[in-house]
């Protein structure tokens, strides 16, 4: 019989105060991705040991718990975002290792290419480039009057936003709307950087893929309702908690997805030759009460196509 041992890495906010782990749809999303595991013939307790670090945006915390899972040699790690992937790269190149939502890993150095990563690194892509261009075509069925567009991220968190930002001016230009580059390398700017780009009329806002913006997306989401700014956000927990529109990944395919790449290292493949993928499934979702708190009326053929609409 195999056996496996895989250690994990995801990325979510620790509250230090109460020493409990918030932001519970990843439960859902860890409990797709040990379920379909399961699925493939690995069960806990019997012929598979997961240890779990929980890494919180905080650079020491995250190398710390990664010496520790690479210390104990387990079979495949399986790593959340680039921040943490690209943590884990430093401690180690030969542990195989399986990542979700990383934005750009040619970039970032984890694998050569797309069809042969060609070192011990694999996995699945946040989204493609070309999605920001989506972001703001959307902005324009819901708001047709905008001109400018905030385009928010934290470059320490997202040094690749240049491989979104790129494809967003194109579009941008194609529909005269200027592209305001919003960069914010702490949570206590976001305040200043709203009033700032907010002072003229006619503006929306696109939150980028970048795992600061994940953890601080109430704060995100309550500055652009405070601003009256139309908003689109690239994952369903900034819609969960008010935002106006959500277009990106089906996020618990992309968790069983890897479990279908850790379940093919723990029988002998190797990383190198397990080819980087896409998302195949995208969301759209709408919130039609933040829409007419902002005054918008959403287009009934836009109402049409989403796939979740909270009235």
């Amino acid at each position: 019989m195999l056996d496996g041992r895989i250690a994990a890495l995801p990325e979510r906010q620790i509250n230090p105060l109460q020493n409990k782990i918030v932001n519970s749809e990843y439960q859902t999303y860890i409990s797709n991705f040990r379920k379909e595991l399961q699925n493939l013939g690995w069960a806990e307790g019997r012929n598979l040991r997961i240890d779990y670090r929980w890494g919180a945006l905080n650079e020491e915390l995250r190398r710390q718990f990664a010496k520790e899972l690479v210390a104990m040699q387990p079979d495949v790690i399986f790593s959340q975002n680039t921040p943490t992937t690209a943590t884990l790269h430093l401690q180690t190149q030969t542990i195989p290792i399986v990542f979700v939502l990383v934005s750009d890993p040619i970039g970032g150095g984890f694998v050569r290419s797309f069809p042969r990563p060609g070192g011990n690194i694999t996995g699945f892509i946040a989204m493609e480039a070309t999605v920001a261009g989506k972001w703001l075509g959307l902005l324009k069925e819901i708001a047709p009057h905008i001109t400018r567009v905030i385009f928010l991220f934290n470059p320490t968190t997202a040094p690749y936003f240049e491989l979104y930002l790129n494809p967003l001016k194109a579009a941008a230009q194609s529909q005269e709307v200027a592209v305001i580059v919003a960069p914010v390398r702490d949570a206590s700017e976001l305040e200043t950087v709203f009033a700032l780009n907010s002072r003229e009329p006619n503006g929306a806002l696109i939150a980028m893929s970048d795992a600061f913006l994940n953890v601080h997306r109430e704060k995100v989401t309550s500055l652009a309702a405070r601003y009256r700014l139309p908003a689109i956000y690239p994952y369903h927990y900034f819609f969960d908690v008010g935002g106006l529109m959500y277009y990106g990944p089906e996020m618990v395919d992309q968790y069983r997805r890897a479990a279908s790449y850790i379940n093919r290292i723990l029988k002998g493949e190797k990383p190198a030759e397990l080819p980087v993928q896409a998302p195949t499934k995208y969301e759209l979702a709408i919130n039609v009460k933040t829409a007419k708190a902002l005054g918008l009326t959403v287009p009934p053929m836009l109402l049409a196509r989403a796939d979740e609409v909270i009235e």
